[in-house]
């Protein structure tokens, strides 16, 4: 057995890692071992024999998925996929978010049928589209469900469901390219030979299902840890050209790009498409073999990603206003209810999180789509499962969806100015008790051990993400030596600070923050306790490591 390090140690029993086994399993992925068998899901047989008699006929196709970064991916896989078997008859259709919505849509699958589609592939959508595959059903379209969200009570009667959260799949927590993945895993154990196809085939496709994986927020353990580590993998070695050309565009280094350039970079450039324009381009972006199409759809994203940050903050500045006059006037319930018409819905996700962030509160923010449905987005801080909270509340709403902790809605225009109320009232009957940790960090350190071999130490735990976070590290009664403000074009929105222990100086960056942004005021020569991770930069090809704020107190 390999000997770890105290550090290492320590932080694996933290994370409830413990014996020699569970270490070994944690610290060393596997691809055989640890991406269990797709048949283990109830109707992966039934899935795969239906798609190969579609092959088999020849009848066309429809990839019909999400327009997100878990979506957009597992379409991308699916491509790839028919790629491999040199199959033409399907087509990708990805809906508008703006003015479609989320979810199977009954004037689609009216134009499918009219185009004579015969078998309907969701990805990660459709396990609550109950009337839309009964109407697919009666124009003599079959459907495969490949969805990861929760079910209603009844489930739609598709030709075959694939949702580990609806069957006796060990690893419930897949994001949708993840279970796409699966699928595609399962067709080539069972019928490669047929097709030629060599074994492991599927892996050139982990790109996208790590991609996917480290975008939709799903717990990075288990099944899920091995496909965001060889999605990582893969992802330093993918040939696609647009991928590519997108990288180059914000200098990420596609041989060393991390988890957090891929969540805080990559992710919001394929989410961007369909919140300000059409998510296909995201789609484009990913499948195109083409290096000029590649590099028009990278800049054209990083443009109106720019577009998109200045909506946002335009929105959040007229949030600010109402919550101004709303202090004066009331005290804020135990769920907070914002919108307003003229508000983007395609932003309203990230609006919420924002809200949500400085409130610590489950927040819904709605605006009006291109229709004039009231439409809006919802994130919860971890106090309550959104998808509970909407159920316990549906007479309220015409439609929603989602996770525990961010969802969509539409709602009845004359009960949106009561929605704070009434979701509020619910809140108190479905909330969840002592929710948050007060334990702020993993381990006490000093500034030494910011150092390389610490650093070693801390990359063996990665990919971080949800239920894997980074370890936050306590430096105590630290000096502040410096602090300087940087940003884009001079804009000086984040901070630079030296801390000092009188022997060793650390640097440490805070994003989007100001000098009152912590716990504690800061100043130059002041003393405080510092809350941070290691952060390892490469921007412009050269290597330091550094800290990054959690807070400073």
């Amino acid at each position: 057995m390999q000997e770890h390090s105290e550090l290492l140690k320590q932080l694996l029993e933290t994370r409830g890692i413990v014996g020699d086994k569970e270490v070994d399993l944690f610290l060393n992925p596997d691809y055989e071992r640890d991406l269990l068998d797709p048949y283990l899901m109830r109707d992966m047989e039934r899935a795969c024999v239906r798609m190969f008699e579609a092959i088999d006929n020849n009848q066309k196709v429809v990839i019909y998925a999400d327009y997100d970064c878990d979506g957009i991916p597992g379409a991308v896989i699916m491509q790839d996929f028919f790629s491999l078997i040199e199959y033409q008859n399907f087509e990708v259709y990805i809906p508008q978010r703006n003015s479609e919505g989320y979810g199977l849509n009954m004037e689609a699958i009216k134009i499918f049928r009219d185009n004579g589609v015969k078998l309907l592939f969701t990805i990660d959508l459709g396990i609550t589209a109950v009337e839309e595959v009964a109407q697919a059903e009666v124009l003599g379209i079959d459907t495969i469900i490949t969805d990861h969200h929760i079910p209603h009570a009844i489930l739609p009667r598709a030709y075959a469901i694939l949702n580990p959260k609806v069957d006796d799949y060990p690893e419930k927590m897949l994001c949708g390219a993840g279970v796409a993945f699966k699928f595609v895993q399962g067709f080539i154990k069972k019928y490669g030979e047929f097709y030629k196809i060599k074994g492991g085939a599927e892996k050139w496709m982990l790109d996208m299902a790590g991609l996917a994986t480290l975008s939709d927020m799903v717990p990075l353990l288990g099944e899920n840890r091995a496909l965001a580590y060889y999605g990582l993998k893969v992802f330093r070695k993918s040939p696609r050209p647009g991928l590519q050309k997108l990288l180059k565009k914000m200098n990420i280094d596609q041989r060393t790009i991390s988890e957090d350039d891929i969540a805080f970079m990559v992710t919001p450039k394929i989410n961007v498409a369909s919140r300000m324009d059409d998510p296909r381009r995201a789609f484009e972006l990913l499948s195109t073999r083409d290096v000029v199409e590649g590099g028009m759809l990278a800049d054209h994203l990083s443009k109106i990603n720019e577009d998109r940050k200045y909506i946002v903050s335009g929105i959040m500045r007229e949030v600010k206003k109402i919550f101004e006059t709303r202090k004066t006037n009331e005290s804020m319930h135990e769920v907070i209810v914002i919108g307003s018409s003229s508000w983007k819905v395609g932003v309203l996700g990230l609006v919420a999180g924002k809200i949500m962030d400085e409130y610590e509160k489950p927040v819904f923010v709605w605006g009006k789509d291109e229709n004039d449905a009231i439409k809006g987005s919802c994130r919860s801080p971890g106090s309550v499962s959104l998808v509970e909270l909407m159920t316990e509340t549906s007479d309220s709403f015409l439609e929603f969806g989602g996770h525990e902790m961010a969802g969509g809605f539409t709602v009845q225009n004359d009960k949106v100015h009561f929605l704070e109320e009434v979701l509020s009232k619910a809140f108190l009957k479905v909330k969840r008790e002592n929710n948050v940790a007060d334990n702020n960090f993993d381990i006490k350190a000093d500034l030494e051990s910011v150092n390389m071999k610490v650093w070693n130490d801390l990359e063996k735990l990665s990919p971080y993400g949800c239920e894997n976070q980074k370890p936050v590290f306590l430096f105590e009664a630290v000096e502040i030596k410096k602090i300087k403000k940087f940003g884009k074009n001079g804009s000086g929105e984040h901070l630079e600070i030296i801390f000092s222990n009188g022997k060793k100086e650390v640097k440490a960056i805070s994003f989007f923050s100001g000098l009152e942004s912590f716990s504690k005021d800061i100043s130059e020569g002041g003393k405080a306790s510092l809350l941070a991770t290691f952060d390892l930069s490469r921007f412009g090809g050269k290597t330091e490591l550094r800290l990054r704020v959690v807070d400073i107190i």
